[in-house]
């Protein structure tokens, strides 16, 4: 390691101590079992660790392990099995949920997990979501009103129109049951740490870009099946930190101060090395939901209005070279525009080959002809397109720019702060821009595709040309009523050919999230959403 990195390094350990608790060891007792996890930077601009307000993935990993949901989601399969409901039933329309629920759970403060516990969380998230619609938790509550104690451990919750993905939403961290006092407290407070869950960890306390301390709960023993561990936490706590530079958080964990090293992005070839020769594990898996795609505005006379040129534009973009350029060998290729973690992902690998020679032809066959330049031009203009991006370029976007260039289109990487970039993709002034968010269902795509419920409905209305629009918000609408698995594979496979053959979606990479695991760091596990148990997770001493 350079030594100005091991400087900053070790300048971080001394300003992290009360975070970082490996940083003192000498105020742990001796037989404690630590693991300490040195996450990506915290959210600045919406702070919360309340379940229903949180988007924050790294919050989320924490949330997994306080919180608890009715039903949990196989990793491998996607199937939706039992945790807090040992059973349910679904009525033929689809509209009511009936859950049995288990009598041998608490809360950590002592309050009975019960059918009015549920109903509570329920209702308290429907009047929030009432409140703030664009709460990340409202989406997966699309079509809720009201919930019915049957009895105290039976509980039946009704919708007022059908919701495909609503059995999976009650397995997902925004979904998590609190205790009916965390409903007492002001939003303000969960958000800033004063939750109280079913889990295996309580949260102790949340410092807001500094970091968090979970604790283990003794008289845990109700896990999913998805836990290998069916009682209580193996470690005694988990400290966690944030840390936005990357320098510092690598200084960390190769010192032997951290023991999970969790950025937001996959490790560069160089990183991978150095961390397995230390004797690391590399923990990979693609997060659920659209894989990172650019979408076009094809609104307005825009450039991207041309379907040619757009169809010039998949076939430009080397998907391979992006993927084992800016990654690795062995990084995974995006061939689709759901990453393959998602239920009902359709591979489309052979329509978004690497075809420069056939984006070439489409461009000449739609008037824009090469000049001295090397770009195209077009009744004197040249075929400019402009990204919008935050906060700042990659180098995938600089490759992206380069692959385009080569066939005659001029990218500008167009780099803007956050409440720019809202601002831009809000009132249409671009020409390509990415989100992205995570959830093991396909109906995650509505919030930034389809504009009756998307985030940004200008930026879900520009994606389309206005018949293809129409041609989305009908598949969207039959994966989300359907009754049976059949027919939402076929809903949202006909939706991913619709957005890859219309050009609608420009994916680029599979979105892996990667974490590095110390060797004494045993039985890390990934959760179907992309978190894991931390109580599965077993510490040598040091």
């Amino acid at each position: 390691m350079p030594p100005f990195h091991l400087a900053r390094s070790l300048l971080a350990c001394a300003t992290l101590a009360f975070t970082l608790a490996a940083c003192s060891p000498a105020s742990e007792d001796a037989t404690s079992k630590t693991l300490n996890i040195a996450f990506w930077g915290d959210n600045t601009t919406l702070v919360s660790v309340d379940p229903f307000q949180v988007y924050w993935l790294e919050h989320r990993v924490l949330l997994r392990n306080v919180a608890e949901s009715l039903t949990d989601q196989d990793p491998a399969t996607g199937r939706i099995i039992p945790w807090l409901a040992s059973s349910w039933e679904v009525s033929d329309d689809a509209l009511q949920y009936t859950f049995h629920l288990r009598q041998d759970v608490s809360f950590s403060n002592g309050e009975r997990f019960d059918a009015q516990a549920v109903k509570n969380a329920f209702d308290s998230n429907k009047a929030f979501a009432a409140q703030l619609p664009a709460t990340f938790g409202a989406t997966y509550l699309a079509g809720f009103d009201h919930a019915e104690v049957v009895d105290p451990f039976t509980v039946r919750l009704v919708l007022s129109r059908p919701n495909a993905g609503f059995l999976q939403a009650t397995s997902t961290t925004n979904l998590a049951i609190l205790a009916p006092a965390s409903y007492a407290l002001s939003a303000q407070e969960r958000s800033l740490g004063k939750i109280i869950g079913t889990g295996p960890f309580i949260l102790e306390h949340y410092t807001p870009e500094v970091g968090a301390r979970l604790v283990k709960r003794a008289d845990y023993a109700w896990a999913s099946a998805n836990v290998k561990n069916p009682g209580a936490a193996h470690l005694d706590r988990v400290e966690i930190s944030y840390i936005p530079e990357e320098s510092v958080r690598n200084g960390l964990f190769l010192q032997g101060k951290a023991d999970i090293l969790w950025p937001r992005n996959p490790f560069s070839e160089v990183d991978l090395k150095l961390f397995q020769a230390k004797g690391a594990t590399i923990q990979s898996r693609s997060l659920p939901g659209p894989a990172l795609n650019l979408y076009p505005n094809t609104r307005n006379d825009r450039l991207l209005g041309d379907r040619q040129v757009r169809l010039a534009l998949q076939k430009a973009i080397d998907r391979t070279s992006y993927a084992h350029t800016v990654y690795n060998a062995e990084f995974p290729v995006v061939t689709g525009v759901y990453d393959v973690t998602t239920p009902y992902f359709k591979p489309q690998a052979d329509k978004l080959a690497y075809d420069p020679q056939g984006a070439e032809r489409l461009l000449d066959a739609a008037g824009w002809s090469k000049g001295d330049d090397g770009y195209r031009h077009k009744d004197g203009k040249r075929l400019t397109l402009r990204y919008n991006l935050t906060p700042a370029e990659s180098a995938g976007d600089v490759l992206v720019q380069d692959q385009l260039r080569k066939v005659g289109i001029d990218l500008k990487l167009n780099v803007l702060t956050r409440a720019e970039w809202v601002a831009g993709n809000a009132s249409g002034n671009y020409d390509l821009t990415s989100t992205y968010m995570t959830r093991a269902d396909p109906i995650i795509l509505q919030t930034i595709l389809d504009p009756r419920a998307a985030s940004s409905a200008t930026l879900a209305t520009n994606t389309y040309e206005p018949h293809t629009l129409a041609k989305a918000q009908t598949l969207f609408d039959n994966g989300i009523t359907a009754t049976r698995d059949e027919q939402r594979a076929q809903a949202y496979g006909q939706l991913q050919d619709l957005l890859v053959d219309e050009a609608s979606a420009f994916p680029l990479y599979e979105r892996v999230w990667q974490a590095a695991t110390a060797p004494r760091v045993k039985d890390f596990r990934w959760t179907a959403e992309g978190f894991a148990f931390l109580s599965d997770i077993q510490v040598a001493q040091p």
